[in-house]
């Protein structure tokens, strides 16, 4: 897979899984799936460059698994990988 790396404040999440069951066992069929808001962080960019030149630090990390916004980022296919890019702010959590 070639390397992708992301500029400023954004990072590269591809989504977790989406759940195939209800807590009680239904099995649900692709068009009821919503696709999954979480997400494990592949790639950081170096932050937002702030008026005096310096870099903000970026509050996620490689590794990370996050939760973002419904309507975040833009979907991008990598080597038929399905990833996203979005900007830090459009994190609303990480999972520990």
């Amino acid at each position: 897979m070639p390397k992708l790396r992301p500029l400023g404040d954004k990072i590269l999440v591809k989504r977790v899984e989406a759940e195939t069951k209800t807590k009680s066992g239904i099995v649900l069929p692709d068009s009821a799936k919503e696709k999954p808001r979480r997400g494990k962080v592949l790639s950081v960019g170096e932050g937002k460059r702030l008026d005096t030149g310096e870099r903000a630090p970026i509050e996620v990390k490689k590794g990370d698994e996050v939760i973002f916004a419904s309507y975040a980022g833009t979907e991008i296919k990598l080597d038929g990988e399905e990833l996203m890019i979005m900007s830090t702010d459009d994190v609303l959590a990480v999972v520990e």
